[in-house]
């Protein structure tokens, strides 16, 4: 609930964004560069991690938009991203995004939860220090937009 006058009738975030458009633009565009720039991860991937994330966050307006995204992106497989939401252990993904998922879920509680041990098992399933970085960072941002 925003304690200051947003503008009525715009979802989740957005208000915000049209209250200030000038903190709005860079906020929008590290979106788009964490979740369709030039990545190793899919969009689906980036969009699933910031479905997650947002879910975990309860942030109804995040979740989703980029539920929306993110299965849109893996062929309209609602299914799969409602998987990795309920428990991404159990989902039907591939290890590597499992344990980036396990190291986004520890961001999203406390960045400083995130151990040698969980980026030493995300490295054996794969993950590039890259893919690592982007996960922390789609994590780090959407725990910003969410809240």
């Amino acid at each position: 609930m925003p304690h200051i006058a947003l503008p009525e009738g715009l979802p989740g975030i957005t208000s915000a964004f049209a209250f200030r458009p000038e903190t709005a633009k860079p906020l929008r565009e590290l979106a788009e560069v964490l979740l369709r720039g030039p990545s190793s991860l899919s969009s689906a991937v980036r969009e699933t991690i910031a479905t997650f994330v947002s879910t975990r966050n309860d942030c109804y307006f995040c979740r989703t938009s980029h539920r929306a995204a993110a299965a849109h992106h893996a062929g309209a497989n609602y299914d799969l991203v409602d998987a990795v939401c309920i428990d991404y252990r159990s989902a039907p993904v591939s290890a590597k995004l499992k344990t980036l998922l396990a190291i986004a879920g520890k961001v999203q509680e406390a960045g400083k939860n995130v151990t040698s041990e969980d980026i030493r098992r995300a490295r054996q399933e794969g993950a590039t220090d890259l893919e690592v970085h982007d996960t922390v960072l789609i994590a780090a941002a959407f725990c910003m937009y969410n809240r």
